[in-house]
């Protein structure tokens, strides 16, 4: 069964290569795109924003994550069990993708999933290459997205960056990008919501991970804790139930709140709603994500 809305790719041997940064035009302003909600952009509580200057600390850093990051239920929900996403200060960091001109009317108009990681600046999030990559279109990201609703404010995407070798050959070997978002009232979406950390060189199947990811059909995020297991070389999957278009993105988040994988690669994500697949993030991810913080 064919996962519908995903954006088809090609199938070669390719691996990421070099990578390609693409600016946004400013044609956001044109379109009268809200960046930001009405009075401030309220903040998770500081409990829960990892600091990240603690790094290298292992108390510090598991004090940012409490149990598996975006755990559906209780820890004790089945391995490989769907439910809803409940809503805490570490599930805010992964949100909808919409396109510009639904900045204003949200509801139903989500695209694609993305999350916040750690960079430098504060303002990068990572999602798949088949959902950012069309570089004709304007985005915008919503963490927390609920029912229309954007608790944490409406995010411009800025600079996109994405494997030489999707924008060359649409590689489903490649199919992985980062993007910055604009500040909002002089904050950094980081300083916000908080952020996961990308952690490619983590080995397919170390850990259960969980899935976080919103459904064309849904106003609410899903989630999914499972261990994946290896496609081959350049591709992981895990088996997951319900995660259908709209999902491309989803973050792949272990119990320490490291991001290792990302919903995309086979088939744009996988051709049924239950086996969802990503590119093994290895030295490739690793070159991408550095070439997106170097610019900063």
């Amino acid at each position: 069964m064919e996962r519908i809305s995903r954006i088809l790719v090609t199938s070669r041997p390719a691996l990421l290569t070099a990578v390609v940064m693409l600016t946004l035009t400013s044609s956001m302003a044109a379109a009268g795109v809200r960046t930001r909600p009405s009075g401030p952009v309220p903040e998770v509580p500081a409990t829960g924003v990892c600091d990240h200057r603690a790094e290298g600390r292992p108390a510090a850093r598991r004090a940012c994550v409490a149990g598996i990051a975006g755990q559906a239920g209780p820890p004790t929900q089945a391995l490989g069990a769907t439910g809803d996403v409940v809503a805490n200060r570490q599930t805010a960091r992964v949100g909808a993708l919409f396109g510009a001109d639904r900045a204003d009317d949200l509801s139903g108009g989500h695209l694609c999933t993305a999350s916040v990681v750690h960079s430098p600046r504060r303002d990068l999030i990572v999602t798949a290459a088949h959902c950012v990559g069309d570089t004709g279109t304007d985005l915008v990201f919503v963490p927390g997205y609920r029912d229309g609703h954007a608790p944490y404010g409406v995010w411009k995407l800025g600079h996109r960056y994405l494997p030489g070798s999707w924008t060359q050959d649409q590689d489903e070997d490649s199919d992985l990008a980062f993007a910055t978002v604009d500040e909002q009232e002089g904050k950094a979406i980081e300083d916000v919501v908080g952020a996961n950390r990308f952690t490619p060189g983590t080995p397919t199947g170390a850990t259960a991970v969980t899935v976080i990811g919103y459904p064309g059909s849904r106003e609410t995020p899903i989630s999914c804790t499972n261990k994946p297991t290896s496609r081959s070389s350049t591709q992981q999957r895990i088996d997951c139930p319900a995660f259908t278009h709209g999902t491309s993105g989803s973050p792949w988040i272990n119990n320490e709140g490291q991001v290792v994988g990302v919903l995309g690669g086979y088939d744009a994500g996988g051709d049924t709603a239950d086996v969802s697949y990503s590119v093994t993030l290895g030295s490739q991810a690793a070159a991408l994500y550095k070439a997106a913080i170097s610019d900063q």
